[in-house]
């Protein structure tokens, strides 16, 4: 469902929506650091950020009155859910009838007294008619590498070669609170465990575990359609919640035990939730809605739970097939500020509901991405997602104990989410390129016969005709971002001509593009795809010995910047006409200085 957000300009100039200041598209100056009411790791993403003065040239403001168009979620009634197709059984592939065969060999030569079951995610998948490789054993009986062990010793009595065997310890800072054993069994990585029930007490989220019985360990997982087993013992599923099946029918995302309960216990499980219900299209439990919501759970987000667990479930998210509905989801229930946490103190202030603008912008981009055809790699769409949804920040920064100002997109990346240092520098090298190409499309798409080309990223260049200069422009940019600049590209069509907040019909979304073709098909015209591979003609040592230079340095360097410049402009001229160039160029240089 589609919910438009009107903004309109209050009497002070601020744009407003239900008479709040709402959003703006900051310019380079900055007012002085003052103190935001976000801390890090806050659960109460609802506080109010502090009014927005409209006096001052760091505030762009629109125009008229602007609409924004985004995704946004709304709580789906069983009886409004299509129903889901749910298979009457489990249909094994032949490998997967190789390993529950070899299974079942080892309990019967040990005499063991011992059902083993797949759990979770496999049988749901197996259910919905997908195929899945994450097999987990569940054991009833003994620990998941007291079974891998028997697997070998019986291995061994058959003259097989016999697999290793891995094992990962428990971990409960990490909320990881039992040991799982891993084999590969007929190429295929098997992951077993003991069956287990959760004790927790009200001062820690670590839990007292131990052996229990099926119908506990179904209990204790974090949503029903995910406590499913298949019995390798019976060859049949197992629905020990007695609501597991059904809500896969109906597409109901539900907690097993009250969720307010589960979530304190886990609070990632929340953000698991979330994940399935975008990922499977399921509608979110009105009672699990508002337990998430709470401000209880909230703090448990924010604070109970490691940041890295935090970063995890989000990139699945972004990497999944809805990430807009997900991160709608997140916004819907309040919990962007316990998610993306923000420093202490930035520059300049930002908007109440911040969140909603974040949100648009992921849809307008995702939008955008379906259109032209998606033409990137898993992990450039990736980044270009998380540059689309930190789009609003782009300009916000924040001062180290160096007084070294850092962009808040790092922050949140690194600190909040705990993702790659590359991911974040990635996102804003996005950023820095999207405010470029933003300045150069107008040149790129113009058709009148403009002669002047100013940008304000580069205000020196070789004096060379309009259509060199463009080129040089475009490839230097290109140079930069390298393989991502279809992203940066697309990502500028958001800010290309106006935010992408004032297109209020499909023409003007469909202009867009247009226009990122026009720019896509300039480029390829030019022959700047690839361009960054392009090595400079004349090596440092090489510009020494003409410039008749003893060391080299910064000199150096600014010829070496020149001459990509000049290479850029005459794309099919030789080393030689490039050192006659720079001769004449260095001549000039020197009578006029």
């Amino acid at each position: 469902m589609k919910l438009p957000i009107s903004l309109n300009r209050s009497a002070n100039g601020l744009f407003t929506s239900q008479s709040r200041p709402f959003f703006f598209r900051p310019l380079i100056s900055f007012p002085p650091l003052r103190k935001s009411p976000i801390r890090p790791n806050t659960a109460n993403s609802s506080l109010k950020f502090s009014s927005f003065k409209s006096t001052g040239p760091f505030l762009r403001f629109y125009n008229s009155t602007m609409s924004i168009t985004t995704t946004t979620t709304t709580t789906t009634t069983a009886s409004s859910q299509p129903p889901i197709q749910v298979k009457d059984h489990i249909e094994l592939t032949p490998k997967e009838k190789e390993i529950f065969h070899r299974l079942l060999q080892v309990v019967r030569h040990f005499d063991l007294e011992t059902e083993l079951r797949v759990a979770g995610g496999w049988v749901r998948d197996k259910l919905l008619g997908k195929d899945s490789d994450d097999i987990d054993v569940a054991i009833d009986t003994m620990s998941g590498r007291e079974f891998c062990e028997k697997i070998n010793e019986y291995l061994s009595y058959t003259g097989e070669e016999t697999p290793g065997i891995g094992v990962i310890q428990c971990n409960p800072d990490q909320s990881k609170h039992l040991e799982t054993a891993r084999m590969r069994l007929f190429d295929v990585w098997i992951d077993f465990v003991n069956l287990r029930s959760e004790d927790y007490s009200e001062s820690s989220r670590i839990p007292v575990m131990r052996f229990g019985t099926a119908k506990e360990d179904a209990y204790r997982r974090d949503l029903t359609i995910n406590s499913l087993f298949y019995n390798i013992n019976k060859d049949s599923v197992e629905d020990l919640t007695e609501r597991g099946i059904s809500d896969l029918k109906s597409g109901k995302i539900v907690t097993p035990l009250p969720p307010k309960q589960t979530f304190l216990d886990d609070p990632l499980r929340v953000l698991r939730a979330i994940r399935f219900g975008a990922r499977f299209g399921f509608a979110l439990d009105e009672e699990l809605r508002k337990a998430a919501s709470d401000e209880e759970v909230k703090a448990a987000i924010a604070n109970k739970i490691s940041r890295e667990r935090i970063g995890h479930e989000i990139d699945l998210m972004v990497s999944g097939n809805q990430p807009v509905k997900a991160l709608t989801y997140v916004s819907d229930l309040q919990l962007f500020g316990a998610v993306f946490s923000l420093p202490l103190e930035f520059e300049p202030e930002i908007p109440d509901r911040y969140d909603s603008v974040c949100v648009a912008d992921l849809d307008s981009a995702w939008r955008l991405l379906e259109a032209i055809g998606c033409p990137f790699s898993a992990d450039q769409q990736r980044l270009f997602l998380y540059a689309a949804l930190f789009l609003p920040f782009r300009e916000n920064v924040y001062k180290e104990k160096k007084a070294k100002k850092i962009p808040v997109v790092s922050y949140i990346i690194r600190n909040s989410l705990k993702l790659k240092a590359s991911d974040a520098e990635m996102v804003i090298s996005l950023h820095i390129a999207t405010k470029k190409f933003v300045s150069l499309i107008p040149f790129i798409v113009s058709k009148e016969d403009i002669q002047i080309l100013e940008v304000d990223w580069k205000k020196e260049i070789i004096d060379v005709p309009f259509a060199s200069k463009l080129r040089i422009l475009a490839g230097l940019l290109l140079r930069d971002i390298k393989d991502f600049w279809r992203a940066a590209l697309l990502l500028s069509m958001l800010l290309y001509p106006t935010d992408i907040y004032s297109a209020t019909s499909s023409f003007e979304f469909d202009k867009r593009r247009e226009v990122y073709n026009m720019v896509e098909e300039a480029i390829l015209e030019k022959g700047l795809d690839k361009v960054w591979e392009v090595k400079p003609l004349v090596d440092g040592k090489e510009i020494m010995s003409i410039l008749d230079l003893k060391t080299g340095g910064p000199l150096v360097r600014e010829w070496q910047q020149k001459m990509i410049e000049w290479q850029l402009a005459h794309p099919f001229e030789s080393k030689d006409k490039c050192i006659q160039w720079m001769n004449e160029a260095s001549s000039k240089r020197a009578r006029l200085e």
